[in-house]
């Protein structure tokens, strides 16, 4: 336990020291998020408080999701306006349909460049440990939504690159394909 305290520090200091968080480790841990975790909303509509997006990376981050195998970006159905949905073509077969909310869109991003996606419980677990995420206030309460979080906006480049590991967490979940297939 003092030793995982100890590293946990140890990242933190290179994350502050290099303005970037690293990458995944190879034991399929996530980096800790370094900084205080967004105020969020108890309530739907679930939101984060005070958080403004950098475009460049909100930018980047889209072009990104929208590059996986059979992902689209269209207009949310289930989101405050503004927001975009994720959506897995109709010829996609899925592994764990229980999870999606509505249609095929399998996650979406505010305005605000925070994510709520369906991660499966695992996963969902590891990235509220890592500071990445919280969960939705409806994820213990509705069938299927138990790894349903909210993924804090990215500020970096670096934070992108695991968010969007997140976001291909939850396609390979969903889908059961790899995404950089």
């Amino acid at each position: 336990m003092k030793v995982e305290i100890v590293f946990r520090f140890m990242l933190a200091v290179m994350a502050i020291t290099l303005g970037a968080v690293p990458a995944l480790a190879a034991s399929g841990d996530l980096p800790i998020r370094t900084g205080p975790a967004p105020y969020t909303s108890k309530h739907v509509p679930h939101i984060q408080v005070g958080v403004e997006p950098v475009p460049e990376i909100s930018k980047a981050f889209l072009r990104r999701v929208d590059d996986i195998p059979g992902v689209s970006i269209h207009d949310t159905i289930i989101s405050i306006a503004g927001a975009l949905g994720f959506w897995l073509d109709e010829e996609m077969p899925l592994t764990h349909p229980e999870v999606i909310v509505k249609g095929r869109e399998f996650g979406h991003m505010h305005p605000d460049g925070s994510l709520h996606i369906a991660l499966s419980p695992d996963l969902a677990a590891r990235a509220i440990k890592a500071g990445w995420a919280i969960y939705h206030p409806w994820a213990k309460k509705r069938p299927g939504w138990e790894g349903f979080v909210m993924i804090y906006t990215p500020r970096t480049k670096a934070e992108m690159e695991t968010v969007l590991q997140l976001v291909q967490g939850s396609y390979k979940f969903i889908t059961g394909k790899d995404a950089t297939d």
